[in-house]
């Protein structure tokens, strides 16, 4: 076979690889989808209107949740947006608030999530049960992705 002949069967199959990768749409396939309302790369995502919150691998699996989770009241709302964790601090008391917030994992000055009643708004930090505060304590390290989202 001759040299053209073996480049235009080549340009050809490729041809027909990219129309298949293409497909109808003319445009690549898109990256995977997050199950979560975040982006597949928040490690931590927050649903402040569903008050559900999540842990994943960082690319596209849930590995912890829903569970249920409370922002901030009106007056002191949650930050929304794309954070990286700051620090954690298991035993951190609020000398503002004078109240203890344990496991805090802080991803926004001031607002962490951390153990507290899933039933009260809190003053801009999200609420989550004790057992699933301790597993984003033990899960996320500072650095780590959390998206907040309404």
């Amino acid at each position: 076979m001759s040299t053209a002949r073996r480049i235009a069967g080549t340009v050809g199959l490729l041809s027909g690889v990219l129309l298949a990768t293409v497909g109808l749409g003319g445009r690549a396939s898109a990256a995977p989808e997050s199950p979560t309302p975040c982006a597949v790369t928040a490690k931590a995502c927050m649903d402040l209107a569903t008050h559900q919150a999540w842990l994943t691998d960082g690319a596209g699996k849930v590995t912890y949740g829903p569970v249920a989770a409370r922002g901030g009241k009106s007056s002191a709302p949650t930050p929304v947006g794309t954070f990286k964790v700051l620090r954690k601090d298991k035993h951190f008391y609020s000398t503002e608030f004078h109240a203890p917030m344990p496991y805090s994992v802080f991803f926004y000055p001031g607002d962490a999530f951390h153990a507290d009643s899933t039933a009260v708004a809190s003053n801009g930090c999200i609420h989550l049960s004790w057992a699933a505060a301790q597993h984003f304590y033990d899960t996320l390290s500072p650095g780590a992705q959390v998206q907040i989202v309404s």
